[in-house]
This record gives structure tokens, C-alpha cells and sequence, in this order.
């Protein structure tokens, strides 16, 4: 082979190596908020080094060398519990290196700062990231995010020195908030241009404000404890620190294990365990509690005519409808196929028995549902468009139609069955588990066809 052969061979190497990045599959803007926050992070560290220069001073940088080992060692402890969190993670990921990088923000000038993050997220990519199969794109982001949060810090510390008065609790919190909030803000940020319609909370949910908050915590205890030249008893918060990975890593495979894999809401027994709670706070309180079956007329035939992948689509897109209309109390599960479930938790009901806000919730989605234009990029097929979609409803309310939830379950199934014979696309509500009629549904309209894509 030639040596312009073997040059030319490299090239398209090279060339489809990048082509194959999962960073080109993301949407334009994603893309180019990723490159903004990269570009800034890069940007501050050059003009670091022009205006200022490399730090001096041998205390700075054994302190910078005992982070980023202490944190190297702790990655190494917890390798196995960090790569499963990783994997399982649904939506932002919080590491508990962030004890280390917040301790270095608060000791080290910002440059030396900025390479313990560095040095560290590289060490996290290389043994637990890409072990994950975190793409290199998200990790560079994230390391970038913690470099402006490390920066922040520096313009908002006046200068710790690790005295214990109240000015220096004062000055650690408003550090942990512009840390915390600098990097919770640019991470949510992308996950919600990336999946449009997501919740903020939702993002958000299952407790990582407090984890973050306790982990930026035990940083400032670290920072605390170097000060003194203390640096020794630093490392007997290790074992903490594992023990916290390891009850985090319980709570989201807990967490996984009672999610529907396709829609991203509760399964049924997930549904089931947390509908049971909020039936026994509303007999504590004597309040009311709306339990909704929905149910999409005619899905099979989507299946069967444009496959189970438009279908999962289909699915998707009525869960983050279902999500948009009900509140974070509330609880919203998929029973399977095309069926779902909600409870609503201290609804109102009216005297004259028309279901008042579990009818009013349930229209909404309806609506909703009616107007949906599902969008279905196929890889090698043109893009379709499924609209035209209905969905039949039934509904029953605690107590009126009964105290124990199977009952209820067969009261809202019934006044499925009803709204299904009435014609479908409809809601119904209950009023007690009478049984379902015995005529057969109606024939229904032709099945949802597909528009050319946008």
C-alpha cells in the first residue's frame, strides 16, 4: 500500500469515526448549547492563564494533589455501584465527586480549581462513564458545567480561610447555592431541549436537590478540614460517602423497577403501591380520590399497520399527555398494551354527582389525545404522522363508588366498558361497581392514517 493509500485509508477512518457520534443525532439546539457552554469553559480557563498565569506556591498545589487523589481513590471504592447508577440513570446523574471538586472551589485558585475538575472528571470517564456507555460528548459538557459552577464560586468567595464564624457559613452557603445552581440549571437546561415537554421537577425528581445539597456539604466540611492541615481524618469520609452511593443506588433501582420501560411512568405495581397511599391519606383526611382507566380505541390497528415501533411512539406520546395534565402528587401508570391508569389525590366532587374534577382532568386528556400529531422518524422509511387518535375513558371516585381500589378499578372499568359501547372517545364516570353492559361496542371510524412527516 502507498503512502497516499494509506493517508487517504486514515482520512476516511477518521471521517467516519466522527460521523459516527451520537453527538450528530442530537437536535441543532443542543448542539449548540453544548458548544456555547464548552467554548465559555475553555474561554475562561485561556484567559485564566494569560491574565494570571500558572498559581504559585507549594501549599496550593499538594492541596490540589490530595483532592484529586483523595478523589481518585474514592472512584476506585465505589467503581462497581457508580458504572450501575450510571446505566440506570433516567435523567441527570449526580456523582459524588462533586465533595471533592466544591472543597477544591472553595481552597484553590480558580485555574488549579478547574484542572482538579479536570483531572477528576477524566479519571470518572475513563473507569465509570465510558465503562457505562456514557457517550464523550455528555461527559465533556458536564465536566465544562463544573468548571463555570468552579469559577462562579471564586467571583462569589471573599476569601475562606476556614475561621468558624457565622460570615464563613454565610460565605460556604451562598458558594454552595451558585454551585448547586450553575450546574443544575445548564444540565436541566439540555435535558429539556433535548426532550421537549419534560417537568422541571420531573428532571428533578427522586431527591437529587438533597443529594446534591449533602454531598456540596460534606465539600465544605473537607475544606474545613484541610485548612487545619487536618487532611488525614478527610479520608474516614469515604466510607460515607459510599454508604450514600450505595442507599442512592438502592432508591433508583427501587425507582427503575416501578417504571413502565416504554412510556417512563409507573407500571402496575408501581401504580397499584402508590394509588394504596393515596387512598389511606384521603380516609386520614376524608378526602376524595379520582381513579381513571383510559384506554385507546382502535391501537391495535396502528400496530398492525404501521408497526410496533410507531406504536411504542403512539405510547410515548400519550404518557407525556397523561403527565401534562395531572400533578406531581398524583399518580399515572400503564397496566399494559394501550391501557392506563391515574389516580388523582384530593379531587373535588360536586353534589350533583357528575365527577366533577376527575371528569374535568379525564376531558382534558381526552382532548389532548384528539389532537395529537405524532411524529415517527423511521431510519431508512419516510416520516409518518399518526393522528386522528381517540381515547375512551372511565372513571370512579373514593368513596362514593367504593373504599377498597380493586373495587374502584372494576367501577372505572365498567364506566370504560359504557363509554366504549356509547360510542367511544368519551368520558364516564361511575358511581358505584355495577356491572358493564352486556351489548358489544359499535363498529368504530378507520383507523388513524399517517400525513406526510414535517
Amino acid at each position: 500500500m502507498t503512502s497516499s493509500t494509506a493517508r487517504h485509508a486514515d482520512r476516511s477512518t477518521l471521517r467516519s469515526r466522527l460521523s459516527a457520534w451520537r453527538l450528530w443525532s442530537l437536535p441543532p439546539r443542543v448542539r449548540a448549547l453544548l458548544v456555547a457552554v464548552e467554548l465559555a469553559a475553555v474561554c475562561l480557563l485561556t484567559v485564566d492563564i494569560v491574565l494570571h498565569g500558572v498559581p504559585r506556591g507549594l501549599s496550593v498545589w499538594l492541596t490540589a494533589g490530595a483532592l484529586v487523589v483523595l478523589s481518585g481513590v474514592h472512584a476506585e471504592i465505589s467503581l462497581r455501584a457508580e458504572r450501575l447508577r450510571r446505566r440506570i440513570a433516567e435523567t441527570r446523574y449526580i456523582d459524588l465527586s462533586s465533595v471533592w471538586t466544591f472543597a477544591g472551589a472553595l481552597l484553590l485558585p480558580p485555574l488549579l480549581a478547574a484542572c482538579t475538575v479536570i483531572v477528576s472528571y477524566t479519571h470518572l470517564y475513563f473507569r465509570v462513564f465510558r465503562p457505562a456507555g456514557t457517550p464523550p460528548h455528555r461527559q465533556f459538557y458536564s465536566t465544562s458545567t463544573v468548571v463555570l459552577a468552579v469559577y462562579l464560586v471564586a467571583a462569589v468567595r471573599l476569601g475562606f480561610d476556614g475561621s468558624n464564624s457565622w460570615f464563613a457559613i454565610v460565605e460556604i452557603a451562598a458558594c454552595l447555592a451558585v454551585y448547586t445552581g450553575t450546574n443544575m440549571l445548564l444540565v436541566v437546561s439540555v435535558i429539556r431541549l433535548a426532550q421537549p415537554g419534560s417537568k422541571f421537577l420531573a428532571i428533578l425528581a427522586g431527591g437529587e436537590i438533597a443529594l446534591e445539597t449533602a454531598t456540596l456539604s460534606l465539600g465544605a466540611i473537607v475544606a474545613y478540614a484541610v485548612m487545619p492541615d487536618h487532611l488525614p481524618l478527610v479520608a474516614l469520609l469515604i466510607p460515607a460517602l459510599v454508604l450514600m452511593e450505595q442507599t442512592t443506588l438502592i432508591r433508583q433501582l427501587e425507582t427503575r423497577a416501578a417504571t413502565d420501560a416504554k412510556t417512563g411512568l409507573l407500571n402496575a405495581e408501581g401504580w397499584r403501591s402508590q394509588a394504596l397511599q393515596l387512598l389511606d391519606a384521603a380516609e386520614r383526611d376524608r378526602s376524595n380520590v379520582g381513579v381513571l382507566i383510559l384506554d385507546l380505541d382502535y391501537f391495535k390497528e396502528v400496530n398492525d399497520r404501521y408497526g410496533h415501533l410507531v406504536g411504542d411512539a403512539v405510547l410515548r406520546a400519550v404518557a407525556e399527555v397523561i403527565e401534562a395534565e395531572i400533578r406531581d402528587r398524583d399518580a399515572a401508570g400503564r397496566f399494559g398494551g394501550e391501557e392506563f391508569v391515574i389516580a388523582l389525590a384530593g379531587v373535588r366532587v360536586p353534589a350533583d354527582r357528575d365527577g366533577g374534577a376527575v371528569r374535568e382532568v379525564g376531558e382534558r386528556i381526552r382532548r389532548r389525545i384528539e389532537a395529537l400529531e405524532v411524529d415517527v422518524d423511521g431510519d431508512e422509511a419516510p416520516p409518518i404522522q399518526v393522528s386522528s387518535l381517540t381515547a375512551s375513558i372511565g372513571a370512579a371516585v373514593y368513596p362514593e363508588a367504593g373504599r377498597d381500589l380493586d373495587v374502584l378499578l372494576a367501577a372505572a372499568d365498567g364506566a370504560l366498558y359504557a363509554a366504549k359501547n356509547a360510542g367511544r372517545n368519551r368520558v364516564l364516570v361511575s358511581h358505584g361497581p355495577t356491572p358493564p353492559p352486556p351489548a358489544s361496542p359499535p363498529p368504530g371510524p378507520s383507523v388513524p392514517s399517517p400525513r406526510p412527516g414535517a
